[in-house]
Protein backbone atom coordinates (compact mmCIF):
# COMPACT_ATOMS: atom_id res chain seq x y z
CA UNK A 1 0.00 0.00 0.00
CA UNK A 2 2.81 2.41 0.85
CA UNK A 3 4.41 1.75 -2.52
CA UNK A 4 1.14 2.50 -4.28
CA UNK A 5 0.85 5.73 -2.27
CA UNK A 6 4.38 6.66 -3.35
CA UNK A 7 3.43 6.06 -6.99
CA UNK A 8 0.37 8.30 -6.64
CA UNK A 9 2.47 11.06 -5.09
CA UNK A 10 5.04 10.72 -7.86
CA UNK A 11 2.23 11.19 -10.39
CA UNK A 12 0.97 14.24 -8.49
CA UNK A 13 4.46 15.72 -8.74
CA UNK A 14 4.81 14.80 -12.39
CA UNK A 15 1.50 16.46 -13.26
CA UNK A 16 2.33 19.42 -11.01
CA UNK A 17 -1.02 19.16 -9.24
CA UNK A 18 -1.48 21.63 -6.42
CA UNK A 19 -5.06 21.46 -5.12
CA UNK A 20 -7.46 18.61 -5.89
CA UNK A 21 -10.33 16.41 -4.72
CA UNK A 22 -9.89 12.66 -4.18
CA UNK A 23 -12.41 9.93 -5.09
CA UNK A 24 -11.40 6.37 -4.18
CA UNK A 25 -12.83 2.85 -4.22
CA UNK A 26 -11.93 -0.53 -2.67
CA UNK A 27 -8.14 -1.08 -2.79
CA UNK A 28 -7.84 2.61 -3.62
CA UNK A 29 -9.58 3.47 -0.34
CA UNK A 30 -6.68 1.99 1.58
CA UNK A 31 -4.13 3.82 -0.57
CA UNK A 32 -6.12 7.01 0.03
CA UNK A 33 -6.03 6.40 3.80
CA UNK A 34 -2.24 6.29 3.73
CA UNK A 35 -2.13 9.40 1.57
CA UNK A 36 -4.56 11.14 3.92
CA UNK A 37 -2.34 10.26 6.88
CA UNK A 38 0.49 12.02 5.06
CA UNK A 39 -1.73 15.02 4.42
CA UNK A 40 -2.57 15.18 8.11
CA UNK A 41 1.07 15.16 9.21
CA UNK A 42 2.14 17.67 6.57
CA UNK A 43 4.29 15.31 4.51
CA UNK A 44 1.83 14.71 1.66
CA UNK A 45 2.17 15.97 -1.89
CA UNK A 46 -0.29 18.64 -3.03
CA UNK A 47 -3.23 19.94 -1.05
CA UNK A 48 -6.36 17.82 -0.77
CA UNK A 49 -9.66 19.68 -0.90
CA UNK A 50 -11.86 16.70 -0.02
CA UNK A 51 -11.96 12.90 -0.10
CA UNK A 52 -14.84 10.57 -0.95
CA UNK A 53 -14.71 6.84 -0.35
CA UNK A 54 -16.82 4.32 -2.26
CA UNK A 55 -17.13 0.77 -0.92
CA UNK A 56 -13.88 -0.43 0.61
CA UNK A 57 -12.43 -2.14 3.65
CA UNK A 58 -11.55 0.94 5.68
CA UNK A 59 -11.31 -1.16 8.86
CA UNK A 60 -9.86 -4.69 8.96
CA UNK A 61 -12.38 -5.80 11.58
CA UNK A 62 -15.34 -5.12 9.27
CA UNK A 63 -13.80 -6.43 6.04
CA UNK A 64 -15.61 -9.68 5.26
CA UNK A 65 -13.20 -11.30 2.85
CA UNK A 66 -14.60 -13.70 0.27
CA UNK A 67 -13.39 -17.31 0.30
CA UNK A 68 -11.50 -16.59 -2.91
CA UNK A 69 -9.63 -13.73 -1.22
CA UNK A 70 -8.77 -15.87 1.80
CA UNK A 71 -7.39 -18.61 -0.43
CA UNK A 72 -5.36 -16.15 -2.51
CA UNK A 73 -3.81 -14.85 0.71
CA UNK A 74 -2.87 -18.36 1.82
CA UNK A 75 0.16 -20.41 0.66
CA UNK A 76 -2.16 -21.87 -1.97
CA UNK A 77 -2.62 -18.43 -3.53
CA UNK A 78 -0.19 -18.72 -6.47
CA UNK A 79 -1.55 -22.16 -7.44
CA UNK A 80 -5.16 -21.08 -7.13
CA UNK A 81 -4.44 -18.02 -9.23
CA UNK A 82 -2.98 -20.12 -12.04
CA UNK A 83 -5.86 -22.60 -11.99
CA UNK A 84 -8.75 -20.17 -11.74
CA UNK A 85 -10.60 -19.36 -14.95
CA UNK A 86 -13.44 -17.24 -16.18
CA UNK A 87 -16.19 -19.40 -14.66
CA UNK A 88 -14.83 -18.99 -11.13
CA UNK A 89 -14.21 -15.30 -11.76
CA UNK A 90 -17.80 -14.81 -12.93
CA UNK A 91 -19.20 -16.49 -9.81
CA UNK A 92 -17.02 -14.62 -7.31
CA UNK A 93 -17.37 -11.25 -9.04
CA UNK A 94 -21.15 -11.45 -9.36
CA UNK A 95 -21.58 -12.27 -5.66
CA UNK A 96 -20.56 -8.79 -4.54
CA UNK A 97 -23.15 -6.98 -6.67
CA UNK A 98 -26.70 -6.16 -5.62
CA UNK A 99 -29.33 -8.78 -6.43
CA UNK A 100 -30.83 -6.62 -9.20
CA UNK A 101 -27.63 -5.03 -10.49
CA UNK A 102 -25.43 -8.01 -11.34
CA UNK A 103 -23.46 -7.88 -14.60
CA UNK A 104 -24.80 -9.72 -17.63
CA UNK A 105 -22.81 -12.24 -19.67
CA UNK A 106 -21.38 -9.61 -22.03
CA UNK A 107 -20.28 -7.37 -19.17
CA UNK A 108 -18.64 -10.31 -17.40
CA UNK A 109 -16.75 -11.10 -20.58
CA UNK A 110 -15.53 -7.50 -20.77
CA UNK A 111 -14.44 -7.48 -17.12
CA UNK A 112 -12.61 -10.77 -17.63
CA UNK A 113 -10.77 -9.26 -20.58
CA UNK A 114 -9.74 -6.26 -18.47
CA UNK A 115 -8.56 -8.48 -15.61
CA UNK A 116 -6.32 -10.39 -18.02
CA UNK A 117 -4.95 -7.34 -19.84
CA UNK A 118 -1.15 -7.54 -19.76
CA UNK A 119 -1.51 -10.69 -17.61
CA UNK A 120 -3.10 -8.74 -14.78
CA UNK A 121 -4.73 -11.82 -13.28
CA UNK A 122 -1.35 -13.30 -12.46
CA UNK A 123 -0.58 -10.70 -9.79
CA UNK A 124 -3.80 -11.17 -7.80
CA UNK A 125 -2.09 -13.22 -5.10
CA UNK A 126 0.52 -10.47 -4.71
CA UNK A 127 -1.97 -7.61 -4.51
CA UNK A 128 -4.16 -9.40 -1.96
CA UNK A 129 -1.49 -8.80 0.70
CA UNK A 130 -3.15 -5.41 1.26
CA UNK A 131 -5.45 -7.29 3.65
CA UNK A 132 -2.44 -7.88 5.92
CA UNK A 133 -1.35 -4.26 5.49
CA UNK A 134 -4.73 -3.11 6.80
CA UNK A 135 -4.21 -5.06 10.01
CA UNK A 136 -0.63 -3.88 10.48
CA UNK A 137 -1.39 -0.20 9.90
CA UNK A 138 -4.93 -0.10 11.29
CA UNK A 139 -4.26 2.58 13.89
CA UNK A 140 -2.46 4.92 11.48
CA UNK A 141 -5.17 4.62 8.85
CA UNK A 142 -7.96 4.95 11.41
CA UNK A 143 -6.39 8.14 12.76
CA UNK A 144 -6.22 9.47 9.21
CA UNK A 145 -10.04 9.40 9.10
CA UNK A 146 -10.51 10.76 12.62
CA UNK A 147 -7.97 13.58 12.31
CA UNK A 148 -8.83 14.65 8.75
CA UNK A 149 -8.75 18.40 8.18
CA UNK A 150 -10.77 18.21 4.96
CA UNK A 151 -14.39 17.16 4.26
CA UNK A 152 -14.88 13.39 3.99
CA UNK A 153 -17.75 11.53 2.34
CA UNK A 154 -18.96 7.95 2.06
CA UNK A 155 -21.03 6.78 -0.90
CA UNK A 156 -21.67 3.15 -0.06
CA UNK A 157 -23.59 0.28 -1.60
CA UNK A 158 -25.42 -1.15 1.40
CA UNK A 159 -25.83 -4.68 0.00
CA UNK A 160 -22.11 -5.24 -0.46
CA UNK A 161 -21.28 -8.45 1.47
CA UNK A 162 -17.64 -7.34 1.85
CA UNK A 163 -17.88 -3.66 2.85
CA UNK A 164 -21.55 -2.75 2.95
CA UNK A 165 -23.83 -1.29 5.62
CA UNK A 166 -21.82 -2.93 8.41
CA UNK A 167 -18.74 -0.93 7.40
CA UNK A 168 -20.68 2.36 7.52
CA UNK A 169 -21.99 1.47 10.99
CA UNK A 170 -18.45 0.87 12.20
CA UNK A 171 -17.26 4.13 10.62
CA UNK A 172 -19.79 6.05 12.69
CA UNK A 173 -19.04 4.04 15.82
CA UNK A 174 -15.33 4.87 15.63
CA UNK A 175 -16.00 8.62 15.39
CA UNK A 176 -14.37 9.17 12.02
CA UNK A 177 -14.97 12.49 10.31
CA UNK A 178 -18.03 12.32 8.08
CA UNK A 179 -19.36 15.35 6.22
CA UNK A 180 -21.57 13.54 3.71
CA UNK A 181 -23.13 10.07 3.68
CA UNK A 182 -25.10 8.27 0.98
CA UNK A 183 -26.17 4.69 1.70
CA UNK A 184 -27.44 3.08 -1.50
CA UNK A 185 -30.04 0.37 -0.87
CA UNK A 186 -29.92 -2.61 -3.20
CA UNK A 187 -26.44 -1.72 -4.43
CA UNK A 188 -23.38 -3.86 -3.87
CA UNK A 189 -19.61 -3.43 -3.93
CA UNK A 190 -19.39 -1.44 -7.18
CA UNK A 191 -21.78 1.51 -6.86
CA UNK A 192 -19.95 3.37 -9.64
CA UNK A 193 -20.98 0.53 -11.99
CA UNK A 194 -24.31 -0.47 -10.47
CA UNK A 195 -25.72 3.03 -9.95
CA UNK A 196 -23.41 5.38 -11.85
CA UNK A 197 -25.88 8.27 -12.17
CA UNK A 198 -26.80 8.11 -8.49
CA UNK A 199 -23.15 8.08 -7.45
CA UNK A 200 -22.49 11.10 -9.67
CA UNK A 201 -25.42 12.97 -8.15
CA UNK A 202 -24.26 12.30 -4.61
CA UNK A 203 -20.64 13.11 -5.37
CA UNK A 204 -21.51 16.43 -6.99
CA UNK A 205 -23.81 17.24 -4.05
CA UNK A 206 -20.91 16.55 -1.68
CA UNK A 207 -18.57 18.81 -3.65
CA UNK A 208 -21.08 21.66 -3.48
Amino acid sequence: IHRQADIVEALIGRLELDRFHVLAHDYGDTVAQELLARQNDGSGKGRWLSACFLNGGLFPETHRALLTQKLLLSPLGPLLNRLSGQASFNRAFSKVFGAQTRPNALQLQEYWFLVNYKQGKHIFHNLITYIDDRRTHRQRWLRALIDAQIPLALINGSDDPVSGAHMVARYKELGCRLDYLAELAGIGHYPQLEAASLVSEHYLAFLE
